[in-house]
């Protein structure tokens, strides 16, 4: 459905143009050749339904563990939502955050007849976030927020160009984010350490549309899909100033907590503006 409603406003796009724009062009020339691109538009980050945090409470590097108190119940009963927690009971939390997105790219298209192959490689930044969050009988939250200092791609795309002026695609490829993960907790009684900054990677895929305005500017409109993978941030429970009958301490002195779903997902909705040479 996204992509659909990025096609219908792409071609609605083009027929806006007023017909001078297109005077004294050579359509021949068109999508043929290096680019250079920079655009803007939102990121919109969709809540992960069912993610929760889980646990190795022995440290073998094996998650699932449940982290029990000492009467043998389940510390983490109160259960988990999908998003920032507001306060120490699960009753709601902030939704994930959309956020605007800037990048710069670089491409080469070869034009064969009205068909279009080429290849992008992109860099830039988005302020979207996504978070999680768990409950403990204490009670006490603890979440796990990240979004990506940097996103980069490089990605194939093959287009039609009904004869030129405009140009319809879809696109794909591997993917890069330099993830900048936070975690924040209202227990004030264990200590907690975490390994910030991780590296996921995956791949991204969408389609766009693009309309030349003069022989060498071109204006577009882009939906990207990304999905990149990280499995290494880890929280390290220990500690601190609770006593040794604390849920974490129970089965080995320490507990690691990580991300249920280790995906951060995307959607991207973007403006172009290019330059050919």
């Amino acid at each position: 459905m996204k992509f659909a409603a990025l096609l219908a406003a792409s071609a609605a796009s083009v027929l806006a143009v007023p017909a001078v724009a297109q005077d004294n062009r050579d359509p021949s020339r068109d999508f043929d050749g290096p680019y250079i691109s920079i655009g803007g538009g939102a990121t919109l980050q969709g809540n992960d339904r069912g993610e929760t945090l889980v646990f190795d409470t022995d440290r073998d590097g094996t998650y699932g563990d449940t982290v029990n108190t000492a009467g043998g119940t389940n510390a983490f009963s109160p259960g988990f939502c999908n998003g920032a927690a507001t306060g120490t009971a699960n009753m709601g939390c902030r939704n994930d955050k959309d956020g605007p997105e800037f990048f710069g790219r670089l491409g080469y298209d070869k034009r064969m007849g009205n068909f279009v192959l080429g290849a992008v490689v992109e860099g830039g930044h988005s302020v979207a976030r996504d978070s999680v969050s768990g409950f403990s009988t204490t009670p006490a939250s603890y979440t796990m927020s990240r979004e990506a200092d940097y996103q980069a791609n490089a990605r194939l795309r093959a287009g039609y160009t009904p004869g030129g002026g405009a140009l319809f695609y879809v696109t794909g490829g591997g993917a890069y984010a330099r993830l900048d993960n936070k975690f924040t907790t209202t227990n004030t009684a264990n200590s907690f350490a975490d390994n910030g900054k991780t590296n996921a990677w995956g791949y991204t895929v969408g389609g766009g549309a693009e309309l030349m305005v003069t022989n060498n500017i071109g204006i577009g409109l882009e939906y990207l899909y990304t999905d990149v993978k990280d499995n290494d941030y880890v929280v390290n429970v220990g500690a601190g100033t609770a006593p040794a009958t604390n849920p974490f301490l129970l089965n080995g002195g320490g507990t690691d907590i990580r991300r249920s779903d280790p995906h951060f997902r995307t959607h991207s909705v973007r403006g172009t503006l290019s330059y050919r040479f």
